[in-house]
């Protein structure tokens, strides 16, 4: 089966964004589309795939996807991952290449966002890995962004990676 370019992308992210990990496998092996085609939206299946499914992260990087690829905002699946709190996705980038210092178009980067969204878990595996001194456009670090959240504990999860 032969698919443009363009349908290839649709497809392939389509099938990413519903989660769907044995079409995603089909699509990737049987019409042998690369895990990094666009869709009409110039966005790839690692952008828009269910956060929630780690399956179809590995299965997407094991073909060769970019780990690293940022949208027009700078915005990364690191990012979006940390953004929604799925760890075990987060995990399964970090593992592939991805890297937890890259900043948005805001300067933000990952942790940034795991503390303004309350996932300690994630700002926990996020911490010894992050640049906690880069500052976002706003000139604040990880630590200044979790001492103006509300989010009772923050702090300490913060602060558990710096002093050990």
């Amino acid at each position: 089966m032969v698919l443009s370019q363009m349908d290839a992308g649709k497809a392939l992210t389509a099938a990413a964004a519903k989660g769907n990990t044995s079409e995603v496998q089909r699509i990737l092996e049987e019409c042998r589309v690369h895990p990094d085609t666009r869709n009409e939206f110039g966005r790839t299946a690692l952008q828009v795939m269910m956060m929630g499914n780690s399956k179809i992260a590995s299965l997407l990087l094991e073909k060769g996807a970019d780990a690293n690829v940022q949208d027009k905002h700078g915005i990364a699946p690191v990012h979006d991952a940390a953004r929604t709190g799925f760890l075990d996705t987060l995990q399964v980038l970090v593992e592939n290449g991805a890297s937890v210092n890259i900043p948005d178009q805001n300067g933000a980067l990952p942790i940034h966002i795991a503390i303004w969204e309350g996932h300690r878990d994630v700002v926990q595996f996020l911490a010894p890995r992050s640049n906690l001194k880069h500052a976002n456009q706003s000139g604040q670090t990880a630590i200044d962004v979790a001492r103006a959240s509300c989010v009772p504990d923050m702090m300490d999860s913060l602060f558990a990676h710096i002093h050990s």
